[in-house]
């Protein structure tokens, strides 16, 4: 990771049209659907909701919408989505991608099975080529009942990879209407929100589009030993952590999927209130000690432009 000049991504006019939109689902492509599926239930409790076209399975946490959706192939993030709760939110942002020439079509009602009301959605392409939903509320019953010794609490957020940090930016930005929460001033990576947590949404100068990780909810820092003995007992390596973001302040650890994905458990995020202040997005430096307070210990995976 290399960019040795100080960038400051600023925000476009767009920015904080979406103000009660969370992450909604994920979905991979897998080389072995069921050893998937049999991981997920083991590691953080998702069980089958339903059954997929071509062998795929559709997982979740008791009742409620579903959370991932597992589809055979080569390992390869195939959709993620955003559950949109702003009053007139997903109009106004199908309204916003059409004029900016983007793509856009309705989303499949399978993914919206426990939808709130009358069930709507859309699908557009990121400047990357991710295929991303939108879609109206639905019912997460089984996250908010759920055994936080046994299950996160919900999915939280995604990150992605990407060569181009800045059209990335301009995209959630300027066309869904994400805000910037932080950035580093080196323009290598952006923390974006689209409710109160500081990031739905993060995105990571890695020289490739794709997934560079997505992240469980825990409901507290007392949690974190219980879930580190308990994917020490199901061989679940931890990869990273425990330790502490700089930007959004949460506490993390990091494991593997079967699939090689990385799968951060996070605690404790920082939370804006954006109706009650004026914020101007922080500049950290590109440093590991940015990244990880605690000692600035990194992934093997994750560089920083400066200090490593």
């Amino acid at each position: 990771m290399s960019s040795p000049n100080r960038v400051t991504y600023a925000e476009p006019d767009a920015a904080g049209a979406l103000i009660r939109t969370a992450t909604s689902h994920i979905g991979f492509r897998v080389p072995d659907v069921q050893a998937a599926a049999a991981f997920y239930a083991r590691a953080v409790g998702l069980l089958p909701h339903d059954a997929l076209p071509d062998g795929g399975l559709r997982l979740g946490w008791g009742t409620g919408h579903h959370v991932m959706d597992l589809l055979p192939g080569e390992p390869a993030l195939d959709h993620f989505g955003f559950e949109v709760a702003d009053p007139g939110g997903l109009e106004a942002l199908e309204k916003r991608l059409r004029g900016a020439g983007h793509t856009v079509t309705a989303l499949d009602e399978s993914y919206l099975d426990q939808a709130i009301g009358a069930p709507a959605g859309l699908v557009t392409t990121d400047p990357d080529g991710n295929t991303v939903h939108f879609h109206s509320p639905v019912y997460r019953s089984g996250e908010h009942a759920a055994d936080t010794g046994r299950r996160p609490v919900k999915y939280q957020h995604i990150t992605l990879g990407t060569g181009d940090v800045a059209r990335m930016v301009e995209f959630y930005c300027g066309g869904a209407g994400f805000r910037i929460s932080d950035q580093l001033s080196d323009g290598n990576f952006a923390w974006l929100r689209s409710n109160r947590d500081h990031h739905t949404l993060a995105v990571v100068y890695t020289g490739r589009a794709g997934l560079d990780h997505y992240s469980y909810d825990l409901a507290e820092w007392e949690d974190f030993k219980t879930w580190c003995d308990r994917l020490t007992e199901e061989e679940v390596d931890v990869v990273w952590g425990p330790g502490r973001h700089g930007p959004g302040n949460n506490l993390f650890i990091f494991f593997d999927d079967p699939a090689g994905n990385h799968v951060e458990l996070s605690a404790e995020m920082e939370k804006f209130h954006d109706d009650r202040v004026t914020y101007t997005p922080r500049r950290w430096d590109p440093t590991p000690r940015s990244v990880n307070l605690w000692g600035g210990q990194l992934a093997s995976w994750r560089k920083t432009s400066e200090g490593n």
